[in-house]
């Protein structure tokens, strides 16, 4: 398709880095996007775009960031990283209507549902394409970890459920198994995120209609079954947004709405059961390799020449099984590094404890990684659901564009924008971590021993994560 530009893209960064051609990079690099937008190859137009930037600075520099951060923590007083992250509380009154914005958000559901089936199938039309991976998948999971529990007031399946409940006076027969804990969740997101990065059309109007429609009557059969502990831990969705929730700003704190450093709620939070904290792993082991997936680096492991890829239908196993191994990975790579920096503080705490201790810590690397991944997805595809709205409601016609990435000035504030957000989660996860460590009660030496190999961990995600967002893409 465009992956020929690309590639030339991607010789001319290995080049000299001369103004000139970094210019003619950049341009084109901008006409690869707006090719991207045009056709949806996947469920939003490309989540990146080769950047003629000196990157290798800008990973040397978040990386040196989050290192100083560590070494800040080592030298400033013991309690001062749980200090950064106390709230504020601030008057609110609370909205007593209640339900009433499930109902609507699932009969919004309904009907872009069916929209998805009887509409056109034009993804970059139909609104059910456009409302699921731009307004949903990116604006509405990035403003539920900016600010906080949105998603509560307006989850399509409470009011619903509960307007059964008093119609028919339903009772829940089934008592969810304590043991399951959010393990069902764990399975719901990985089914989620191979539907995403494998299904050959996932932006296509009738099979999304499809997976949506099915996906809510399925969670409200197992609501009505097992009673709201489904919601709060086999409904993946639910359990995502309840997870980005901690790391907004605005909460609850000793029955009062509180403001606070992003994060504030990761220590406010009662400790994450075994299910939880791998849930949270793949938050962003599933993120992470939505960006891998689709570069020249991962088009080579494959032997796919990205010059002539032969869509993603021929990749559907293999992104499958790397989704599954960039996962375990993660896992085992972030439960190797608290192993290892309990052996070195002398610590005896179990892996399962760790584990669970300090996983919340990565939601900051996690959300992160989400804004900065879909940003540039968000300026373009955002400007196509503005278009259906406009068109929806008669106030003309509203012209997409993307002539803002045909220059560098507005280049390289994305990568720029896109290179600060996720370095800044990188430094709330390390605070977060050391926070927690210092609660154990062990002194301030001990925690920053112990919190090395994370540390360093951090450190590597941050360099891998500014890699991937500039690094070049086939697919």
């Amino acid at each position: 398709m465009i992956a020929s530009r690309l590639a030339r893209a991607g010789q001319d960064r290995a080049g000299t880095g001369e103004r000139g051609g970094r210019m003619r990079v950049i341009a084109l690099s901008g006409i690869c996007l707006a090719l991207m937008a045009g056709t949806l190859w996947a469920h939003a137009s490309e989540q990146g775009f080769v950047l003629l930037l000196p990157t290798d600075v800008y990973i040397a520099a978040g990386g040196v960031t989050v290192a100083l951060t560590v070494v800040l923590l080592a030298v400033l007083p013991g309690g001062l990283a749980e200090a950064l992250f106390r709230p504020a509380p601030v008057p609110w009154m609370r909205p007593r209507v209640r339900h009433a914005a499930s109902v609507l958000a699932a009969l919004l559901l309904g009907w872009l549902v069916w929209r998805g089936l009887a509409g056109t199938r034009d993804p970059l039309v139909n609104p059910l394409p456009l409302v699921i991976w731009v307004v949903f998948w990116i604006g509405l999971v990035s403003a539920q970890g900016l600010w906080g529990d949105l998603w509560r007031g307006i989850n399509p399946w409470t009011g619903p459920a509960a307007i059964m409940r008093r119609i028919t006076g339903w009772r829940a027969p089934l008592r969810y198994p304590r043991r399951a804990g959010h393990w069902s969740g764990v399975l719901g997101l990985l089914g989620f995120a191979g539907f995403l990065l494998a299904d050959p059309a996932p932006a296509d109007p009738g099979r999304l209609a499809m997976a949506v429609g099915l996906y809510w009557c399925a969670m409200l059969v197992g609501l009505l079954a097992f009673g709201p502990a489904w919601l709060l831990r086999a409904e993946a969705v639910t359990v995502l947004m309840r997870a980005y929730a901690r790391m907004g700003i605005a909460g609850r704190a000793g029955g009062r709405l509180a403001l606070g450093l992003p994060g504030w709620q990761v220590l406010a939070a009662p400790k994450a059961g075994a299910g939880l904290a791998v849930f949270i792993l793949v938050m962003l082991g599933s993120g992470s390799f939505d960006g891998l997936n689709e570069t020249f680096w991962w088009l080579g492991v494959l032997g796919l020449n990205p010059l002539e890829f032969p869509g993603r239908s021929a990749v559907v196993l293999p992104n499958l099984l790397g989704l599954m191994a960039a996962n375990a990975a993660l896992v085992a790579a972030f439960a190797a590094c608290l192993w290892l920096g309990e052996r070195i503080a002398g610590g005896q705490a179990s892996l399962r404890a760790l584990f669970c201790f300090y996983a919340p810590t990565i939601l900051p690397i996690a959300l992160a990684y989400h804004i900065a991944h879909y940003l540039t997805a968000f300026l373009v595809d955002g400007q196509y659901v503005l278009a259906a709205l406009s068109n929806a409601l008669g106030l003309g016609h509203v012209h997409v564009t993307t002539g803002f990435l045909n220059t560098p000035g507005p280049v390289r504030l994305i990568w720029l924008g896109q290179a600060g957000v996720v370095v800044a989660g990188h430094v709330i996860a390390i605070l977060l971590a050391h926070a927690l460590a210092m609660r154990t009660g062990r002194g301030a030496r001990r925690a920053v021993l112990g919190q090395a190999p994370l540390a360093a961990f951090m450190i590597a995600y941050t360099v891998f994560g500014l890699w991937l967002l500039a690094a070049p893409r086939g697919a």
